[in-house]
């Protein structure tokens, strides 16, 4: 391949097959940015490594030293640093060269056993001290929606410290707080379909099951997320980003039975029963499709104005019942016409 330039001197690619290719300018800008992902090994990280690798942007991952091998992408090739968020030398040398920031890492996924102050709080205090030092442009950080210093609820008083870290900085940020998000692997409608298929007749429903959430599709949200890098309007602000529809718990639950040809009669049940179970299956290290952090979620309304992600955005949001065909039996699919 050869690069020659037209009277506006623009490049011009020439590909071996004879054809010509015109880049424009916002494309080779982006070819020079470099972003760094954190959290890309979760289920969120991964569907945005997939939405920047096929962008023009040159993307790093930041990754935590861990002796087994780590769970990025199959089939995706991306630079990575190894370092913890603790350890402002390894960060300092990962922003070497970085442009934009995505901080998605998280210890919420472990529960009980998962350190909040060290990864969430101290963790974020230390990336944006990095970031400030090494002049990035942008610095993007995914928050939870009822984040709130005075919460009852640790996750949520951990966000919003966290939030403010990146909001007393000088860096050109933006927050934002999301509803349940959902799709293939994900950490909510997989395991709930997990227990709705081992427990026969029944399924346990915290309290009555009228906690009303915003499930947001991963797709649309990656979308959110690279789509702001060109949206001046998302610059030192603070979003709160849900799906089109409020639904309860309840009903997530019954329009995940119609979709898996499965029913189940909801059995109330205590919300601090279930809680006082979860924390031991936690400590324990046993294989529940739920944590006490996610619990804490269920635990009030999560939901937010449902017309942010359209205005702001320019995103028509994917209904739920729209998106879950991932739940629906191999065998139920074949007779699906």
């Amino acid at each position: 391949m050869s690069t020659s330039y037209d009277a506006r001197f623009m490049p011009i690619t020439r590909h071996f097959e004879g054809k010509w290719e015109e880049k424009s300018s916002d494309a080779i800008m982006r070819k020079m940015k470099k972003i760094l992902l954190t959290g890309a090994t979760g289920f969120i990280g991964k569907a945005l490594t997939r939405h920047f690798t096929e962008t023009d942007y040159q993307l790093k991952v930041l990754i935590h030293p861990v002796r087994k091998s780590p769970d990025l992408p199959r089939g995706i090739a991306v630079e990575a640093a190894v370092s913890g968020l603790n350890d402002p030398r390894g960060l300092r040398a990962a922003m070497v060269g970085i442009d934009i920031v995505y901080h998605l890492a998280s210890q919420e996924a472990l529960g009980a056993r998962g350190n909040l102050l060290e990864t969430d709080i101290q963790g974020t205090k230390n990336l944006v001290e990095a970031a400030e030092e090494a002049g990035v442009e942008r610095f993007f950080y995914l928050s939870h929606l009822g984040a709130d210093r005075a919460s009852a609820y640790p996750l949520m008083t951990a966000k919003a410290i966290a939030e403010d870290h990146i909001q007393k900085s000088s860096l050109d940020y933006t927050i934002l707080r999301t509803g349940i998000v959902y799709g293939p692997n994900d950490r909510f409608t997989i395991p709930l379909a997990r227990l709705l298929r081992s427990i026969p007749l029944v399924f346990p429903l915290p309290d009555q099951g009228d906690t009303l959430l915003q499930p947001l599709w991963i797709e649309d949200l990656a979308n959110i997320l690279t789509w702001s890098l060109d949206n001046e309007k998302t610059k030192r602000e603070l979003f709160e980003v849900g799906g089109p529809e409020q639904l309860s718990f309840r009903d997530i639950i019954i329009l995940m039975q119609e979709v898996m040809g499965i029913q189940r009669y909801p059995l109330p049940v205590s919300t601090p029963l279930i809680r006082v179970g979860t924390i031991f299956a936690d400590y324990l290290s046993l294989k529940i499709p739920t944590n006490v952090f996610w619990l804490d979620y269920l635990a009030t309304n999560r939901t937010c104005s449902l017309t942010t992600v359209p205005h702001v955005f320019n995103l028509l949001p994917s209904h739920f019942s729209k998106r879950i065909e991932y739940l629906r039996p191999l065998e139920l699919k074949r007779k699906v016409p």
